[in-house]
């Protein structure tokens, strides 16, 4: 698929979709015409890297982490890996479960003054 049409799909504009390439978080192959051309697996790919980014990964955790929760055609490259990547990562982790903790509070509580004004709906 062209660029526009995985960008509208995908819920992100092309100029995103190309930053990704060059961030090496997707790839394309190019057509006679030298247009991008994009797999079918790249969408949810794309959507899967929108979402880490909404949770305040960088572009560059993300990539180290795309391996691990993608399909096992990605290879997780192991060697190279610094102590500070290990740290930066577990930090990464800590900040993503605090946040976790602090949205499931928000959710309960929601959930907890949609109960009460549906028992007072009730009642009245």
């Amino acid at each position: 698929m062209r660029i526009g049409e995985l960008a509208t799909r995908a819920g992100a504009t092309p100029r995103q979709v190309r930053f990704y390439e060059t961030k090496g978080l997707i790839t394309s192959t190019r057509e006679s015409n030298n247009y991008r051309d994009y797999s079918e697996t790249t969408l949810g790919r794309v959507q899967q890297i929108r979402e880490l980014l909404k949770a305040g990964l960088s572009t560059e955790v993300i990539r180290a982490i795309l391996p691990c929760i993608e399909s096992s055609r990605d290879a997780i490259v192991f060697d190279g890996v610094t102590p500070e990547t290990v740290t930066a990562l577990e930090a990464e982790r800590d900040r993503l479960t605090e946040r976790i903790d602090v949205l499931t509070r928000n959710r309960d509580a929601v959930s907890a003054y949609l109960g009460k004004l549906r028992q007072r709906a009730h009642s009245a």
